[in-house]
């Protein structure tokens, strides 16, 4: 059980590699399509193509609350509040960022984007609490 939060954090790290990798594969297409000009995107993301703003946006969000999930793990991990609610918790949280990449690299539908990133935002409170009573108990 020690380990029980790593898997959960290797799988988030590698869904940030896999989202690397999409934001090169759709760059890669939008630069060979002529689609974007290269003064138009040395400074700025904007004069990137859609697909690639999308890809963009969402590696943006790989390191929002991602970085809180890294840390409440570490801290978890450190002080032993790794049960099987903590990585049950581990593991939705992971879910629901892959829930949101698939919607912000694809229709991008806002009302379900936020509905997906609200429930990721209420497991990672809940592991937070979860650190918290291990603390205080």
């Amino acid at each position: 059980m020690p380990l029980s939060l790593l898997y959960p954090v290797l799988a988030q790290i590698a869904l940030t590699l896999l989202v690397y990798g999409g934001l090169s594969v759709t760059r890669q297409r939008a630069l060979r399509a002529r689609e974007v000009r290269l003064g138009e995107i040395a400074l700025d993301k904007t004069g990137w193509d859609e697909r690639s703003r999308k890809w963009s946006n969402n590696l943006d969000n790989q390191f929002q609350t991602p970085v809180l999930f890294y840390v409440i793990c570490g801290v978890a991990s450190y002080i032993g509040a790794v049960g099987a609610i903590m990585s049950v918790l581990a593991w939705a949280y992971v879910i629901t960022r892959v829930i949101h990449v698939y919607i912000h690299t694809g229709s991008n539908n806002l009302r379900r984007r936020f509905s997906v990133f609200l429930v990721g935002f209420l497991i990672l409170l809940a592991m937070f609490i979860g650190v918290l009573v291990h603390l205080v108990f």
